[in-house]
């Protein structure tokens, strides 16, 4: 059993700039495919059917070329868990292998899901919400932060940073992003928006381009800039005139019918009991 992450801690492409290729061939050994199960720290969610049929096909006509690569199992006996390799290890089941290659490495969790995830981030095999939710497993459950995370995966701060506020969009807009409905570029603009979902559907249906993606959305908040503009002024003045006599912030909203609302900002505990006290004091 090996150690690659001894020496060397640039994970490269594929298995060679891990483990070195002599390394490779010197602790490839077979097992048996029933007794290697999934990588609990995968980022990779799915696997597109198309690729891994013509996986199978190559498997089926050559074998697997490059091995597995697996760790003993933590939690049950007799077993090894993938570190790398998962898709290979679909598609030899779906080829009807009964024995696979694979290297056994020495990793512990966080060693498995550094692995998984610089394996898929340098294949481009992720979509950005996989992505994303690696990197957030490595600051919630290793005590990374994103400046150790871009230098581990080779990518800049600001890369981490994008791709974890992916994570901040509504969960359709997520779902958009992973079938590839919205591309990351569209999603990075659409991250704080109030009315993100319409929008995210908008650019679906008109199927806009990031550049016009990014025309409507400045369309949309100068539409709502001149819309607060064009509040009345006598509301305006009812409302600043509220303002300083109660000392909060107050909203009027008064219909075409002169029916309508009035919305009091209180901020904590002291203002929300002062203005219920006001209230009660004039009726």
């Amino acid at each position: 059993m090996i150690n690659p992450f001894k020496t060397k801690k640039g994970l490269g492409r594929g298995l060679s700039s891990l483990i070195g290729d002599s390394e490779v061939s010197d602790n490839k050994t077979t097992i048996s495919i029933s007794s290697i199960i999934k990588n609990k720290y995968q980022p990779r969610k799915r696997f597109e059917k198309e690729s891994l049929e013509e996986l199978t096909s190559s498997i089926k006509e050559r074998g697997i070329i490059q091995p597995i690569i697996v760790r003993k199992s933590d939690q049950l006996v007799d077993k090894f868990e993938i570190v790398a390799g998962e898709r290979r290890w679909q598609a030899a089941q779906k080829a009807g292998l009964h024995k696979v290659p694979v290297v056994v490495i020495e990793a512990d969790n966080l060693k498995s899901l550094e692995f998984a995830i610089v394996e898929n981030v340098q294949r481009k095999d992720l979509n950005p919400i996989e992505e994303a939710e690696g990197y957030k497993r490595l600051i919630d459950d290793f005590n990374y932060d994103q400046e150790k995370v871009a230098k581990f995966i080779g990518k800049s701060r600001a890369h981490v940073s994008n791709c974890l506020r992916l994570l901040n969009l509504p969960q359709k807009i997520m779902e958009y992003i992973i079938d590839e409905k919205i591309s990351q570029g569209h999603a990075k603009i659409l991250v704080g928006l109030e009315n993100a979902q319409l929008l995210a559907e908008k650019i679906i249906s008109k199927k806009l381009s990031v550049r016009q993606a990014e025309a409507l959305i400045r369309i949309t908040k100068g539409n709502k800039s001149m819309n607060k503009r064009s509040k009345d002024s006598n509301i305006i003045d009812i409302e600043n005139q509220l303002m300083e006599k109660i000392g909060m912030r107050v909203y009027v909203n008064n219909k075409k019918n002169n029916s309508g609302t009035i919305a009091f900002e209180y901020k904590g505990l002291d203002q929300m009991e002062r203005l219920i006290q006001i209230i009660k004091s004039n009726y």
